[in-house]
This record gives C-alpha cells, sequence and structure tokens, in this order.
C-alpha cells in the first residue's frame, strides 16, 4: 500500500540517487570536519541534532517556499550566497591565524554555534539552496526530499563522531588540518562572494 503511494507520487531510486549525490557533493561534510572540530574546540561542544534538524528545517522550507519568500520580501539568493561568503570569510581568517573574531557570549553561544554557522552557511547554504532549485527542475517532488533526508542523515552522523575524528587525527593533525582547511575555505567564501557579487549588480 505505502510503495503504491509512492510510486503513484514519483517515488524513482535513479532519481534519489542522483539527487542525493548532488547534495552529498554540494554538502560536503566529510570535507568540512576540520572546521567542525575547530568549532567545537571553540564553544566546547556541538549539538548534532540541532545541527541536523535546522539544516532540515532550512533545506525542506526553502524546497517548497525559498523562491516565494525571496521573492516577497525581495531578496534574492545571490543576496543569500554574498551574507554566506562573509561568514566564512571570517571562519577561515580564524582557523588561519588563530584570533578570535566570533565572541563568545556564554552557553547561548554553543547552541548558536551548531545553527549558525554550521546549519547555515555551512550546510544548508547558499550552493545548496541554488542546487535544490535545479533539482526541483529535474525530479520529483519526493525523491528530493529523500535525498535530503539521507544527506542530512550523513551529516548527523558525521557530527556524532567528531570527537573519534579528534582521536585519530591528534592535536598536531588537527593543528595543520585546521591551517590547510582554513586556506581552502578562504578560497571558497572568495569565490562564492565573487561568482554572486557581479550578479547584484
Amino acid at each position: 500500500m505505502i510503495g503504491a503511494v509512492l510510486w503513484e507520487n514519483g517515488f524513482n531510486f535513479k532519481e534519489i540517487g542522483a539527487a542525493t549525490m548532488v547534495l552529498f557533493a554540494v554538502i560536503d561534510i566529510f570535507g568540512s570536519i576540520p572546521i567542525i572540530i575547530a568549532l567545537k574546540e571553540k564553544t566546547g561542544q556541538i549539538f548534532p541534532l540541532r545541527t541536523a534538524s535546522v539544516a532540515l528545517f532550512i533545506l525542506v522550507g526553502f524546497l517548497f517556499l525559498g523562491e516565494s519568500i525571496l521573492g516577497l520580501i525581495g531578496v534574492g539568493i545571490n543576496e543569500f550566497a554574498v551574507a554566506g561568503s562573509f561568514v566564512l570569510f571570517f571562519m577561515a581568517l580564524e582557523m588561519i591565524l588563530g584570533v578570535d573574531i566570533f565572541r563568545d557570549s556564554g552557553k547561548s553561544s554553543k547552541k548558536v554555534a551548531s545553527v549558525v554557522p554550521l546549519a547555515f552557511p555551512m550546510i544548508a547554504g547558499a550552493g545548496t539552496m541554488t542546487s535544490l532549485i535545479s533539482l526541483r527542475a529535474e525530479f520529483e517532488l519526493i525523491n528530493i526530499l529523500i535525498a535530503i533526508v539521507l544527506n542530512l542523515l550523513v551529516v548527523w552522523i558525521v557530527l556524532r563522531l567528531t570527537s573519534t575524528f579528534e582521536k585519530l587525527l591528534g592535536e598536531a593533525g588537527i593543528a595543520i588540518l585546521k591551517k590547510v582547511f582554513g586556506i581552502v575555505l578562504l578560497a571558497i567564501a572568495i569565490k562564492l562572494f565573487s561568482s554572486n557579487i557581479k550578479e547584484l549588480f
């Protein structure tokens, strides 16, 4: 009965696989492990379920209402991308230079870090949102939704295993990766800014 309903709504394993791989490549949660470790060191704790839940809410909400809401308030995906690039830029500077730019404000800041910048713009960022718009034009809605859930399940698992990755890498390994990925993140921020700023003028 459930299978019949799914097939009637366009359920397709091939579309699910394709959409999952596209989102997996854009989110790149494994490439973000050094950044996640750096955030954990700064805030003391990462909340995997909160991060995955917020990212799920943002992505599903954007899938259904994103373009309409952005159009209603007069803000485009390019503005979101530019704003997100600034957050990533300052995060990269922290990792490369070992300075504190984002100031802690007590226990609440630890919870906020799981939302900004982790859930947005790192996971549910401009690239992911743009990909959803493209996928919406090609695939059935139910297949995209399943792809989102599968990707965020992987995100949740990786976030849960952050301590394990820390032990495997060790202090020296983490320090090196922070610098290297800080430069990579800086390059991503600059690319995100440059590729979207020209669309605003």
